[in-house]
């Protein structure tokens, strides 16, 4: 449940009970002014929603809006929703909407209500609402809050056009320009009633005051004001019948009882046109919280281009298929605007349910940190016990050609290199060579084969030809490793790093004799003896 507090001051009365519980009164009397204040708490079932558009896969600022979004209401017992805002039919993608399905369910969002689990308020896709909002767009013609605008494309780039050449950077169809246009309020009422008799295309066009400051409260930036005479007479209804963000964005949040908009701070400047449509409706506006952007570590709003130039993933999808753990990335995009109030940073779904509150969001942009998102992930692959990764790394083996079918030989595997990587899929290039043989050895790695090698090699598979199969255990053969040592007065790494190369191709991995006490006593040699006659 949320508690909401409300002012009344000086001769204003409570009309009405609140919907639920009031009344909790307190009186405050302020003598200086002999004021009186009456404050009182309502106590209201939170309904928040995530509406994105289903013109493409589900953009991880996407993702991280639709997370807050389930977090403050799983916070306060309350419910989330999903809608679809399909109203762009030329944007449309067929697949996108599953796909956003699909992205919230493997990242853990359980959605409430959505267009695949129908609740008391469907439909729960805009193009499926479309005569409720046609109803609604003739309600506000009839108030006076809105009209009928009959204008041409040609019309209206002409308009355009004349007001750049009076000098004019930015021309819009506003509280002035209305007035030289072919709407509602300039044409005769037959001329109107004529038009819509026979057909004639046109759209509804919210009627903006000419002078007023619109001023609404934020839950993370506080008291945020308007003027109107930096807004356009806003399209409602287009031509083709089918509503503006705008319009179905407000009939949609007031009909669907949602008592918390959280969404993006690219829409804090759609906000002053929802009030007036609030206004003008006579609804209450739900409580307003617009999250900071997603910045590029480069600066810079973390755009499609700028990802890919800097190697971040941008959409749910890359990172579902990329194999990233999905706690992880909740974390992460959790820390991404929100802080606990303490130092901790690893928390569950659950953890970050208990915790998540609106106040601790920051206002500032937050830089995606790709470093930082690796870490989480880290942290949570090695907290994954053997047994839970055996399939998935089963799976991924299977799908790179190489037969893991033996259960109890890949848990070795997986014991050798579960605290050596980072992500699920790097387990398969890891730990290849338990399964076969380098066909070629990695670049960087043969840097450190020098003239010596060859021969160093050879001198520490003689004393492996000696070790019993039985014996063929890490302790024995790391023994055998350093008599090599000794025996060449040499380093540790000048005999151990050729000996990686030669078994693995790599220069780096899971403990060397673990390893080859897996690999076995015969494979060794012959990857040995293979490395001396390729590597000379």
């Amino acid at each position: 449940m949320y508690i909401k507090k409300r002012s009344l001051s000086g001769k204003k009365r409570i009309k009405k009970q609140p919907k639920t519980i009031l009344d909790y009164a307190f009186i405050k009397v302020d003598y200086s002014y002999l004021r009186i204040t009456v404050k009182y708490f309502e106590i209201m079932s939170v309904r928040v929603r995530f509406a994105p558009s289903p013109t493409g896969f589900l953009h991880i600022g996407g993702l991280r809006t639709a997370l807050y979004n389930y977090l403050f209401a799983r916070h306060h017992q309350g419910s989330f929703v999903l809608r679809i805002e399909d109203t762009d039919q030329s944007r449309y993608v067929s697949d996108a909407e599953q796909d956003i399905i699909e992205s919230l369910e493997w990242a853990g969002i359980q959605i409430d209500e959505g267009p695949h689990k129908p609740g008391s308020f469907g439909p729960y896709r805009q193009s499926d609402r479309k005569e409720l909002y046609l109803s609604f767009a003739q309600q506000l013609v009839e108030q006076g809050d809105a009209y009928y605008a009959f204008d041409t494309t040609e019309e209206l780039e002409e308009m355009r056009e004349r007001l750049k050449k009076s000098g004019n950077p930015s021309p819009k169809y506003d509280s002035i320009t209305r007035q030289s246009m072919k709407n509602s309020l300039t044409l005769p009422q037959d001329e109107v009633q004529k038009k819509l008799e026979n057909g004639d295309e046109y759209v509804i066009r919210l009627k903006v005051p000419r002078r007023e400051t619109i001023k609404f409260e934020d839950e993370i930036r506080g008291i945020v004001s308007f003027d109107t005479a930096g807004l356009d007479d806003q399209v409602l209804l287009k031509s083709d019948g089918m509503p503006t963000y705008h319009l179905a964005n407000v009939v949609d949040d007031h009909t669907m009882e949602i008592t918390h908009v959280i969404r993006g701070e690219e829409w804090l400047s759609s906000t002053p046109k929802h009030m007036l449509l609030y206004k003008a409706f006579g609804w209450e506006a739900p409580t307003m919280a617009h999250l900071p952007l997603i910045m590029s570590p480069s600066g810079g709003k973390l755009s499609k281009r700028k990802a890919e130039t800097e190697g971040i993933p941008v959409n749910t999808k890359e990172y579902r298929f990329g194999h990233y753990e999905p706690e992880a990335l909740i974390n992460f995009l959790a820390f991404l605007g929100w802080n606990p109030g303490d130092d901790s940073e690893v928390h569950d779904m659950s953890s970050l349910c208990e915790k998540f509150t609106l106040d601790r969001v920051s206002k500032g942009g937050a830089v995606f940190n790709y470093k930082k998102l690796m870490w989480y992930n880290e942290y949570y692959v090695h907290h994954r016990t053997i047994d839970d990764l055996l399939p998935q790394v089963q799976d991924l083996f299977r799908h790179s050609g190489i037969k893991a079918d033996d259960g109890t030989f890949l848990k070795s595997v997986l014991a050798l290199l579960h605290e050596r990587v980072s992500k699920v899929d790097e387990f398969v290039p890891m730990g290849r060579f338990f399964y076969e043989s380098p066909t070629d050895y990695d670049e960087k790695a043969l840097k450190k084969w020098n003239d010596q090698s060859a021969a160093l090699v050879q001198s520490f598979a003689g004393r492996l030809v000696e070790i019993t199969e039985q014996e063929f255990t890490a302790p024995v053969i790391k023994q055998g490793l350093e008599a090599t040592v000794e025996a060449e007065s040499v380093g540790f790494g000048k005999v151990m790093m050729p000996v990686r190369i030669a078994l693995s191709g790599q220069g780096f991995g899971p403990d060397l004799f673990p390893a080859m006490e897996l690999i076995g006593k015969t494979e060794c040699l012959l990857r040995l003896q293979t490395a001396v006659e390729r590597l000379v």
